[in-house]
């Protein structure tokens, strides 16, 4: 499991990412689970990705998709996220990151039940990745002004161990 460093369930502040080969893992939402009852869920600050915006009167729709700074710098460093090999055909940049749902369920010490889901997010190509993770980095690391940790979080500071896919 990876941990969160959160000390609560209900604590929604960022949390820094976790390495992978060629990207990161974010916690971005938690899905609480109460018996019988619909799920709810609490999304976790962080600023790489956009917060799920609501489908009118059905829901949440949980796509992943980067916020609109992200989106520009990403554009600007990899090309747009599709491509036309003609003028009718779009293809999906290949350059650009896949983004993949991890879901991991915890136990909180009161016996709450959640799921901490988890966007896997790697990229193709090394360079892409480095030029990111040094562009992103204090976001990734939790660390940006907006996100300011707690005093004595400097554990959080530290780099972030390695999670295998």
């Amino acid at each position: 499991m990876a941990e969160t460093s959160q000390p609560d369930p209900g604590c929604v502040r960022a949390v820094r990412s976790h390495w992978l080969a060629q990207g990161f893992r974010l916690l971005t939402l938690r899905e609480f689970r109460n018996g019988r009852a619909p799920a709810s869920f609490a999304w976790i600050e962080q600023r790489i990705l956009r917060t799920p915006q609501r489908l009118g009167r059905h829901g949440v729709f949980f796509a992943n998709t980067f916020r609109p700074e992200v989106m520009a710098w990403l554009s600007e460093t990899l090309g747009r996220p599709s491509l036309r090999a003609d003028a009718a055909t779009a293809q999906r940049n290949a350059r650009w990151p896949a983004m993949v749902w991890h879901g991991e369920d915890r136990i909180w010490p009161d016996e709450v039940r959640t799921v901490e889901w988890f966007v896997d997010v790697t990229f193709p190509q090394p360079n892409s990745w480095t030029a990111f993770q040094h562009h992103w980095r204090a976001r990734l690391m939790a660390e940006d002004d907006s996100l300011a940790l707690p005093v004595g979080a400097d554990a959080a500071r530290a780099d972030p161990a390695p999670v295998s896919a």
